[in-house]
């Protein structure tokens, strides 16, 4: 079924003009070191919009919830974060309004959902890096293990 879904998302949807062109956007971003945060991000969006119904897209705190980053690092994030914001929110509007394009139609209903969960992405690209669903459903069943743990212990 997930094959299905992503030959559907790439031939009637497009969806491999999306990809190449995030990768396109995310590679320039990249060469010009100030905006490599975004560029990296935008290029784990590319693999993304490859097959979006075989990957999902999550932020490297939740992969790695203990590790702490490079200080100076996390400050250019931030600076880029800011810089970036205007940009972020008209590409996370514009797919606001391709989602909503797409649910107007019977047939890219199913198209819609997994471009939906990834807008966050558009509006943030910063620390997300695209993981097969196995690793999401995975990461879930774990944070729900330790819900109960903390239920049962109480």
């Amino acid at each position: 079924m997930r094959l299905l879904g992503n030959i559907l998302w790439h031939f009637p949807c497009f969806g491999f003009l999306m990809s190449l062109f995030s990768f396109i956007v995310g590679g320039i971003l990249t060469i010009t070191v100030i905006g490599a945060p975004i560029g990296l991000g935008l290029i784990q969006y590319s693999k993304f919009a490859l097959a979006p119904y075989s990957y999902a897209m999550i932020d490297k705190r939740e992969l790695h919830p203990n590790k702490s980053g490079n200080v100076l690092y996390s400050v250019l994030c931030v600076i880029i974060r800011i810089l970036y914001f205007p940009l972020g929110v008209i590409l996370f509007l514009s797919g606001l309004v391709q989602v909503v394009i797409m649910c107007c139609t019977l047939v890219l209903i199913p198209m819609a959902v997994p471009y939906a969960k990834s807008l966050s992405t558009f509006f943030n690209p910063m620390g997300k890096v695209c993981v097969p669903v196995a690793v999401v459903n995975e990461l879930e069943r774990r944070k729900a293990e330790k819900e109960v743990e903390k239920y049962l212990n109480n």
